[in-house]
């Protein structure tokens, strides 16, 4: 299929482009394991495996973070990786169980460092592919800087009219979800009723690229605590066409806070919640060393592609898609096109 074709000379062209700016700018290209003892650096249920010599399960990582923040730890201040991730969730237009990440880690750094880094590395991304402009359902957007930046909180509050202090009282936060018809739980803060509001009224909006920062501290266990906005963290996420195309934060550093963070998540997974951060002892070790002032992001290639090819579905940016057979020896049907009539 010639389009097809297409697609994935532009693909491998964005990678190239976004390894040569990382390199450039002084950062090292790594590899981190595929299997690990415990399954940390995102909020995802994790596939698990059993190594039959050892005798033990393992789990196919949901994200290389930790391991690259250990390199930063052992003296490799700046630090990349390219490669796949595990996460044992739904599948749809925007999500596949296999994908690929770009993980950067930089110190000294913070979250404001990591703004300006995938803005340059998106709009490389774009050059490399042939434009900074892409068509998104009809909508002309423009990758080139800068790019707008908002706190969530305000973003909210532009949107839907409620204001959701992530540090403020709960049952008003509760009260501002029943006015935009959005459920909660019991166990949810203010915080995590702010990133529910978000989620359900405001992200599918953001369609120019948008940085949305000052997200709640309360659902974001790894980055550090916002240098003077209770309740928040220094971190954002990057949004074009109404989907997420990156994440990042100023990296939690204090040994001591992120043995209760994790503890805290572990609290959330006995009480049923299966994409609760696990604890890793060993992590925590590493940040007893010390780990420096650093900033680290995430950028979705596949989403990345789709955005700069056009292509509506990530399935269409992935060479060889997880696929459901129909019939032994029959074909096969994308899993987000099951229905009961065609199983």
């Amino acid at each position: 299929n010639p389009d097809s074709r297409r697609t994935f000379a532009i693909r491998s062209t964005v990678v190239h482009a976004l390894r040569r700016e990382l390199h450039e700018r002084g950062f090292t290209e790594v590899e981190t394991p595929v299997f690990a003892s415990s399954a940390g650096g995102a909020v995802a249920r994790p596939f698990v495996t059993h190594h039959h010599a050892l005798g033990i399960d393992l789990y196919l990582r949901i994200a290389p973070e930790l391991y690259l923040k250990r390199l930063v730890v052992g003296g490799m201040d700046r630090v990349f990786e390219i490669g796949k991730v595990f996460r044992n969730e739904g599948i749809d237009a925007a999500h596949n169980p296999e994908f690929t990440i770009l993980e950067a880690y930089q110190c000294p750094g913070d979250q404001f460092d990591m703004m300006d880094l995938v803005e340059q590395l998106v709009v490389a991304a774009g050059r490399a592919a042939g434009s900074t402009e892409v068509d998104v359902d009809g909508n002309r957007i423009d990758l080139a800087r800068p790019w707008r930046r908002v706190a969530m909180v305000d973003l909210v509050e532009d949107v839907t009219g409620q204001r959701i202090d992530p540090a403020g009282d709960l049952a008003a936060a509760h009260a501002a979800l029943d006015e935009l018809g959005v459920p909660w739980e019991e166990p949810w803060g203010p915080g995590r009723c702010l990133l529910a509001a978000f989620e359900e009224r405001v992200e599918s909006t953001l369609v120019e690229p948008t940085i949305v920062h000052d997200h709640p501290l309360e659902a974001s266990p790894l980055a550090r605590a916002h240098r003077s906005v209770p309740g928040v963290a220094e971190r954002f996420e990057v949004f074009v066409a109404g989907r997420e195309l990156a994440n990042a934060y100023s990296e939690l550093n204090d040994p001591v806070e992120q043995r209760r963070r994790f503890e805290d998540q572990l609290k959330e997974r006995a009480g049923g919640d299966a994409e609760a951060h696990q604890m890793d002892d060993d992590y925590v070790r590493a940040l007893e060393y010390g780990l420096p002032p650093t900033g680290g992001e995430g950028i979705g290639i596949d989403r990345l592609v789709m955005l700069l090819t056009g292509s509506p579905s990530i399935r269409d940016v992935i060479l060889f898609p997880l696929m459901r057979q129909v019939q032994p020896g029959g074909g096969a049907l994308p899993l987000d096109e099951m229905t009961p009539e065609r199983p």
